[in-house]
């Protein structure tokens, strides 16, 4: 179950309950714990709860719906406990509330996993099934939501440019909005706590490794500049190469710009630069600019992401929207962007999570993950904005 459970309160050093053997060392009794999984028809459903009890008798409560059940359970080794009954009346996502009402001892009893049965199970219900791969990781995280602009190969772009609005209330801990994808990197913003917010470049080294110390000397991304309060490093563990960010406290509700350059200067070298527009400052800023070698390339891939990297967030949704695309050519010649094509990672497409979504509206283009919302949308779904004729104000020869 620890792959499809919350632990619901907000005190940090209270979210250590949930365990890869499922709930474990309960003691609070405000703690709450949702399980989440899918269903894709009506009928009825039967629950089961694996459970141990090892201090006594203790009661809980598991709710469905505006339906509850209390389950007291005495002193007792893991065994199947029958919770009981419920009609499922509509489709969609399911969530277990388990809650505590009453403990002899210590602690309330460990949880191992449910069993549902009924005519509302069936194959295609959905949710994190096992380890295979790390999906209790995955899983916990959320589906990752992508939109591809195509662009005609044998355009030379060199300019990439984009804008991005996170709407009020949609800026989730957790949450990095990528705006500039492209075949060597990323760059976008990101909710990295309740205190700090970060604008994130980074260039992938050519040398594939997820620890950046293993890269040889003549494939490591080199630094060329970095703006002012830019900090510049390493990163691993998803690829490895060249990392910056900008400690930033952008706002919600506010659109930024990002402008990315990639242009081949020889000698097998491609270089990358990385600029952000706040309108709280109403000028472009240089984030960084990084050489990567054994590459000649002009800029490809063009993409923005939207992902949830911190697993105790996956409870919740965010939102982002694309609303301004453009590249431009070797000789600065701007195209707009008015097509997207909508993808998933292997958390959607594996169906253990389906809360994904992306499309457009008057605002743009958008992405939602994350929450256990019941609507998604089909990876490989297209979509087409108006054109806005909006060309990037930006003074491509005088960049700081």
């Amino acid at each position: 179950m620890d792959g499809n459970t919350w632990q619901t309160n907000e005190v940090p050093e209270r979210q250590k309950s949930i365990t890869n053997d499922g709930i474990h060392a309960w003691e609070n009794d405000e703690d709450v714990f949702h399980t989440f999984f899918r269903v894709n028809k009506t009928g009825s459903l039967k629950l089961w709860m694996r459970a141990a009890s090892q201090e006594g008798e203790s009661t809980v409560q598991i709710k469905i719906g505006d339906q509850s059940k209390n389950i007291v359970l005495t002193e007792q080794e893991f065994s199947d406990i029958y919770v009981g009954d419920w009609e499922l009346v509509d489709t969609g996502y399911v969530k277990i509330e388990l809650k505590g009402i009453a403990k002899e001892g210590k602690f309330y009893p460990e949880v191992a996993s449910y069993t549902i049965a009924g005519t509302a199970v069936d194959e295609n219900t959905k949710f994190v099934k096992n380890n295979e791969g790390n999906f209790f990781y995955w899983g916990r995280r959320g589906p990752s939501v992508h939109l591809r602009y195509p662009v005609q190969e044998s355009m030379d772009a060199k300019w990439y440019y984009n804008e991005v609005t996170v709407p009020e209330g949609e800026d989730v801990v957790g949450s990095y909005y990528m705006a500039n994808g492209f075949a060597g990197g990323y760059f976008g913003i990101q909710v990295n706590s309740d205190s700090e917010r970060r604008v994130l470049f980074s260039v992938w080294s050519p040398f594939v490794t997820d620890n950046p110390k293993d890269i040889p000397e003549d494939q490591k991304i080199k630094l060329l500049k970095k703006g002012k309060d830019v900090n510049t490093g390493e990163f691993g563990n998803e690829g490895s190469g060249g990392q910056s960010f900008l400690r930033y406290n952008w706002k919600a509700g506010n659109t930024y710009k990002f402008l990315l350059k990639g242009e081949p200067v020889g000698n097998d070298y491609t270089e990358y630069s990385a600029w952000f527009f706040a309108p709280e400052e109403g000028e472009w800023r240089l984030i960084a600019s990084f050489s990567r070698p054994k590459t000649n390339s002009w800029l490809t891939g063009f993409h923005s992401f939207l992902e949830n990297f911190i697993p105790e967030q996956g409870i919740f949704e965010r939102k982002v929207i694309f609303s301004n695309q453009w590249v431009a050519d070797k000789n600065n010649q701007w195209k707009e962007l008015t097509d997207a094509v909508f993808s998933a990672d292997n958390t959607a497409r594996q169906g253990y999570r389906m809360d994904y979504a992306g499309g457009e509206d008057e605002e743009g283009f958008y992405l939602r993950n994350c929450g256990f919302f019941d609507n998604y949308t089909p990876i490989g779904a297209t979509f087409k904005r108006p054109s806005l004729k909006k060309e990037p104000e930006v003074d491509l020869n005088n960049l700081p």
